[in-house]
């Protein structure tokens, strides 16, 4: 490789398949738009006022942007499978990937009504977050989410992550809507507690069952 390119994020045009226990992140594809829709239709996704969820109307065109930006080198888009059967249960991505900066945003997550609330999204932030760090190199990993979104500020405060600020207006959701937006982040320094964390959570999500 060349040597000059070896400090920066370690960012390819590819999206990786990342492997768990109970849920495996794999490459979103264009032909996953009606899964995409089978996984939403489980509490019936789309009508939620802040995420933007595939429909029936709009799984294609969500795939095709996610995609774009993969060429573009900025999204790396997933479907969440279960790793026992393949079945999609959702979709995550890294977003706003900043190479020269070896940072990037891990959002656009929603997963199945019957998929919320349990292990499989600390599994996918375990194991986007330890790619992230681990093998993307990066310093800074930040989630934003709507300010009338509680369960989601919650559940990004459970990972350890800090709260940074409240941005105004930050996007205008499909409604028309002016979202303003909390932001957060998880830097290099805090990952290996951040991990402690996340792996302790995991096991004793095992042990319930």
């Amino acid at each position: 490789s060349n040597p000059s390119t070896q400090n920066n994020c370690k960012v390819t045009n590819m999206t990786p398949t990342l492997q768990g226990s109970l849920v495996t992140l794999r490459p979103l594809l264009k032909t996953d738009a009606q899964l995409l829709i089978d996984a939403a239709a489980d509490g019936e996704l789309w009508s939620l006022p802040f995420t933007v969820v595939p429909s029936a109307d709009t799984a294609e065109s969500y795939i095709q942007k996610a995609l774009q930006g993969q060429t573009e080198g900025t999204v790396m888009p997933f479907a969440v499978t279960l790793s026992s059967d393949q079945r999609v249960i959702g979709s995550t991505r890294f977003w706003k990937i900043d190479k020269e900066n070896r940072k990037l945003e891990i959002g656009h997550t929603w997963y199945s009504q019957s998929w919320q609330k349990t292990a499989a999204n600390t599994e996918s932030k375990l194991l986007l977050l330890r790619y992230a760090f681990e093998q993307l190199k990066c310093v800074r990993v930040q989630f934003t989410t709507d300010v009338l979104n509680e369960r989601s500020q919650a559940a990004i405060l459970r990972i350890g992550a800090v709260q940074e600020s409240i941005i105004r207006n930050e996007r205008i959701m499909p409604d028309g809507r002016k979202r303003t937006s909390i932001r957060y982040s998880i830097i290099d320094d805090e990952w290996p507690q951040v991990r402690t964390n996340l792996e302790r959570r995991l096991s004793s999500y095992s042990k319930e069952k």
